[in-house]
């Protein structure tokens, strides 16, 4: 089995992602940390959303290797800490604009299983030895980041050209997402509030011939040119990513995208909200 991770920070001022390695578990993630609409800043500086995503990759790492309870049971004793931590803070955590949160997704290995959970928009894909690719995890925001992308690609086409303008535009229905997760309009995150239990997903697949699993943040989602001649769906995105991670690496395929990004600061011709994302993945394989 060969590890492969990578980590880097987008334009934003701390890299809100985490990688998630217990050895001794033989447990690994992805968890992406978002910043509360209300600005946060602990002692250090750190955003709520970096807060977020490093106290559970702190939690994650220091299990010990005996610790054999399920993945949905510790991820829901996770997303508890992170509720005492926001209250230690100082944070009204029944103001949902408040709320340091994050998206994640973790796997564990048995010798003949691989146990996951996901919440929010991080993902979880299989390699299998014939060449199929299988998505295992689904994008609980992808239906409400679709409207705010339909209204951003509006302001393309009627002549907008820089993305601060891009992102006056759609901030009002970004914002309003926030009133919505965890519930059954919305969309699954951890926020440290016991209502996030209810929308973790978990479950687990057998290894039978797989041979490789890619974990990712949205940041390094596949990207797609706009307008094109026939837009993809997400799982011929996520299989495209994961042949271009088998074939060019993790790392890789990671600074190929940064180029690609780098080449459209304005995000015109590959449509989307940051210039460039925070980027974390995991790439394993058997």
């Amino acid at each position: 089995m060969e590890i492969q991770h990578f980590s880097i920070q987008g334009t934003g001022e701390w890299n809100e992602d985490a990688i998630v390695i217990n050895e001794k578990q033989r447990l690994y993630g992805v968890i992406d940390g978002a910043t509360s609409l209300v600005p946060y800043r602990s002692a250090e500086g750190e955003t709520g959303g970096r807060l977020a995503s490093q106290l559970l990759k702190g939690y994650f790492e220091r299990l010990s290797g005996g610790d054999r309870r399920d993945l949905e049971t510790l991820t829901i004793e996770a997303n508890a800490e992170l509720g005492a931590a926001m209250r230690a803070a100082g944070i009204k955590t029944g103001h949902k604009n408040e709320l340091w949160t994050a998206a994640a997704a973790l796997i564990r290995m048995t010798d003949h299983h691989i146990e996951y959970v996901q919440a929010g928009d991080c993902m979880i894909m299989a390699l299998y030895r014939d060449g199929q690719v299988r998505t295992i995890t689904r994008d609980h925001v992808s239906h409400m980041g679709e409207v705010s992308m339909a209204i951003w690609k509006e302001g393309i086409a009627s002549g907008i050209r820089t993305r601060a303008a891009l992102w006056e535009r759609v901030l009002p229905q970004i914002v309003g997402n926030k009133d919505v997760m965890n519930t059954d309009e919305g969309y699954s995150v951890l926020n440290g509030l016991p209502n996030a239990d209810r929308y973790i997903e978990s479950g687990k697949i057998n290894r039978i011939q797989l041979a490789g699993l890619l974990l990712v943040t949205d940041g390094l989602f596949y990207p797609e040119e706009w307008p094109c001649a026939a837009s993809k769906d997400n799982g011929s995105l996520n299989e495209e990513l994961v042949r271009r991670v088998a074939s060019e690496g993790l790392e890789g395929y990671g600074h190929w995208l940064l180029a690609l990004e780098q080449e459209d600061p304005e995000c015109i011709r590959y449509p989307r909200f940051k210039r460039s994302d925070d980027k974390s993945g995991i790439w394993i394989t058997f």
